[in-house]
C-alpha cells in the first residue's frame, strides 16, 4: 500500500507539535513548582551562538506550515515571530495545529513530483515533492522540535523520551 503524501506530513506534524505543546506547558509547571518565571526558559538557549527556545519553536512551527503549504501549492501564513512568553509559544503552536488542520489530503496527495524551490540566504535549493519531504521538511522540524525540547530537558524540567514521544493512538 502507498502512504499518501497528506498521511506523510499533515498527521506527523499535527502529533509532534501536539508534543512540543506538553513539553512546553511542563515548563512552564516547572518554573512555577521552582518559583522563577516561565520566561527565562523561553530565552535559554545551550551554546552563546544558537538560537534560543522561542527561536527554536517558531521554526519548528514555520518548517510544519511551510511544508504543507509548499506541497499544496499556497502560501503558508505569515507569523510575526514576536513570541516572547511560553504562553506566546504554546499560542503559537496552537495557531500552527489550526492552520494544518485546514488541510484535505486532496490538497498534498500527488505532491510528489511538484517542484519545491527553497530559497537560502546562501543558495536556493529545488527538490521534487517526496524528496523534500522526507529529506528537508520533515528533518528540519525535528531538529528543532528536539532541540526544544533539550533545551528544557537541560533546564531541569522533568520530561522524558515518552513526553517527546507523545502519545501514540
Amino acid at each position: 500500500m502507498k502512504i499518501s503524501m497528506y498521511e506523510a506530513s499533515i498527521p506527523t506534524f499535527l502529533h509532534s507539535l501536539r508534543s512540543l505543546k506538553a513539553i512546553l506547558q511542563k515548563g512552564v509547571a516547572h518554573a512555577e513548582s521552582k518559583k522563577y518565571e516561565p520566561t527565562l526558559l523561553a530565552t535559554t538557549r545551550l551554546a552563546p551562538d544558537m538560537f534560543p527556545l522561542t527561536r527554536q519553536v517558531q521554526i519548528a512551527s514555520d518548517a510544519a506550515k511551510g511544508a504543507a503549504a509548499r506541497l499544496a501549492g499556497v502560501d503558508a501564513p505569515k507569523f510575526e515571530d514576536n513570541e516572547t512568553t511560553m504562553a506566546d509559544l504554546i499560542a503559537r503552536i496552537d495557531k500552527t495545529i489550526d492552520y494544518l488542520q485546514s488541510f484535505k489530503p486532496e490538497q498534498l496527495d500527488g505532491s510528489e513530483d511538484r517542484t519545491i524551490t527553497i530559497p537560502t540566504p546562501r543558495q536556493t535549493f529545488t527538490f521534487p515533492g517526496l524528496v523534500f519531504l522526507r529529506h528537508w521538511a520533515l528533518p528540519n522540524f525535528f531538529f528543532h522540535v528536539t532541540t526544544a525540547y533539550n533545551l528544557l530537558r537541560h533546564n531541569g524540567v522533568e520530561i522524558g523520551k515518552g513526553d517527546y514521544l507523545g502519545r501514540v493512538s
